[in-house]
């Protein structure tokens, strides 16, 4: 790879090129896209309850909203750098940036969940043709000892965006600028986008690459078909009552990945450019760490997206609140990256200590929930999220390097993309699994926290002077009724259970006095067994979470003992 225009008019030496003038501008430039990617990775996590309180759908719907963005980068990133290759990076990030700007206008613009869903597939193929553009540049225009600080300027960056993301999103919708809502969590990219457009065309060499490969388009198609038989069925399989064909498009997805191994394997023999180099998955600690990346990745993300379910509709937080809420935790991960750096020479015991405390944490957040129950609040939450990040950030930090130890050199662009698409890939996945798992528990988890509120209810009822029989009636249908609403479809509609238990009340009064106390009797205690049911299903979600800590840990075991001596490795 040549970069053009780097050497001043005046040089005619043979002295080596001074570095692009304007490298640091255009550093700044690429930390923009980073930011306008990992902000739209996040918001939705927040924004998800009011959108789809304005634009209608399911459950499904909170998933498909983040999973339908990291699915897309996903198998989009591998031929994302490609192109860069083909076309010219300064051309791609172009291309990228405008797109990834047009796509969250779409988003904004959105009145429907399957056209909000659709855009957000726009986001995540632009921006997985934007990203992988930044860090080939940043390899291009800066001399090897300023480099690492170049890419030491990614940390800072990742790690307020973090901390803001959330908080930003959570103000944003709260504020209600000029009546926008969710959809500024969105426009706010209008600027930012246009910003980095034009620093692009300002800033950003033009390139020339010397080896320009092909595009594996069949690879990419084998690869995109597979992750969508498994994604699609884990999000949509709970509102259809897991039917046959769920199962049947899982088991299809194994087989098309198994296929895809073997055009990549044929396609690599016959001298040709794969989308993933096969002898990559012979070397134990590339496989383990694939693997090890996809369960942590589905962990992250699937813990993320449930919790804010949890603190705004279960807890009842208003947006704000809820993004506040995550700021021990991404303030944690801060915390747990610059500790890394610090026993860095102990390798992968460092992750392995990381999964050990983030497991801590996750405990410590179930403990909570058990002590303080439906009233927790969010300074109670606080240490046991502060130690979760921690933990995260530990796990994290040489994550990528001690993966990328036993890689060969001409491999590494193929494993670093590889990587950075299982990433995304494991956050899809952990959003359909743990969001799927959370949403199924729902229906059961109301129907035991009524029966668990029932003798409280009784007490209030024989106070109204309602008889046995219809007490038993009216507890019956309350528990239906909560049940089923946790897991309707449309939150809004009228449900057939829930209207039995209004006609059952009314046939229970038998005074004027006793029409009022009957209703608030019930309101009290299906608003207890809300709060309590969300947070009994949370405390097993919580469980699940530290189920798959462990597996990680033990993945671990895979992988190298230390990171390459040289140090390098993805983002």
């Amino acid at each position: 790879m040549s970069t053009t225009g780097v050497a001043s008019p005046e040089t005619h030496t043979e002295s080596p090129a001074p570095p692009y003038r304007w490298r640091w501008a255009a550093l700044f430039v690429i930390l923009a896209a980073e930011v306008m990617d990992l902000l739209d990775a996040v918001v939705t996590n927040i924004a998800g309850p009011s959108i789809r309180a304005d634009v209608g759908g399911g459950a499904s719907t909170l998933q498909w909203l983040a999973a339908a963005y990291t699915l897309a980068m996903a198998v989009g990133l591998v031929t994302g750098g490609r192109l860069g290759d083909i076309h010219g990076r300064r051309r791609m990030f172009l291309v990228g940036a405008a797109g990834f700007t047009a796509g969250s206008l779409l988003c904004a613009v959105s009145m429907s969940p399957q056209m909000l869903i659709a855009a957000r597939v726009v986001q995540g193929v632009f921006g997985a043709v934007m990203l992988p553009q930044g860090l080939g540049m940043i390899k291009e225009m800066f001399p090897p000892k300023e480099s690492q600080k170049a890419f030491g300027m990614f940390g800072p960056v990742m790690g307020l965006s973090a901390v803001c993301g959330p908080v930003l999103a959570g103000w944003l919708v709260d504020a209600d600028y000029f009546g926008t809502g969710w959809r500024m969590i969105f426009l706010i990219n209008l600027p930012l986008g246009a910003a980095a457009l034009l620093g692009a065309l300002r800033y950003l060499p033009r390139t020339v690459s010397d080896d320009k490969p092909r595009l594996d388009i069949p690879g990419m198609v084998l690869v995109s078909l597979a992750a969508l038989l498994v994604i699609f069925p884990l999000v949509q399989g709970r509102e259809y009552d897991w039917p046959v064909w769920t199962f049947l498009m899982m088991g299809a997805s194994v087989a098309v990945f198994v296929v895809f191994g073997v055009y990549e394997s044929r396609r690599s023999r016959a001298g040709r450019d794969p989308l993933v180099i096969p002898s990559l998955f012979r070397k134990r600690g590339f496989s383990g760490g694939m693997t090890l990346g996809l369960v942590f990745f589905s962990t992250m993300q699937g813990f993320m997206l449930v919790f804010n379910l949890y603190t705004q509709i279960g807890l009842g937080y208003s947006p704000l609140k809820a993004g506040l809420v995550m700021v021990p935790w991404s303030g944690g991960m801060i915390v747990g990256f610059g500790v890394a750096q610090g026993v860095a020479r102990f390798g992968r015991a460092v992750l392995q200590a990381g999964t050990l405390v983030m497991a801590a944490g996750v405990f410590g957040v179930w403990l909570t929930l058990d002590m303080a129950g439906s009233g927790v609040g969010p300074w109670q939450l606080l240490p046991a999220l502060l130690v979760t990040g921690i933990g995260m950030g530990l796990l994290m930090a040489p994550f990528f390097d001690i993966v990328l130890a036993g890689v060969d050199q001409h491999e590494t662009g193929s494993a670093s993309g590889t990587m950075t698409a299982v990433q995304q890939l494991g956050g899809a996945f952990g959003v359909a699994l743990l969001g799927t798992v959370f949403f199924g528990l729902l229906g059961g988890g109301m129907a035991t926290a009524v029966d668990h509120h029932s003798d409280g209810l009784r007490g209030q009822l024989t106070a109204a002077h309602v008889t046995p029989a219809a007490q038993e009636r009216i507890v019956a249908d309350l528990r239906t009724c909560s049940s089923d609403r946790a897991v309707a479809k449309d939150p809004e509609a009228t449900l057939a259970s829930c209207a039995r238990l209004e006609k059952d009340t009314r046939s229970a009064v038998t005074s004027p006095q006793d029409a009022a106390r009957i209703p608030a009797a019930l309101r009290d205690t299906a608003s207890s067994a809300f709060r309590s049911g969300f947070g009994a299903v949370m405390q097993t979600v919580l469980w699940i979470v530290d189920g798959m800590l462990a597996l990680t840990f033990l993945l671990a075991f895979l992988l190298p003992r230390h990171a390459r001596p040289e140090g390098a490795g993805g983002h």
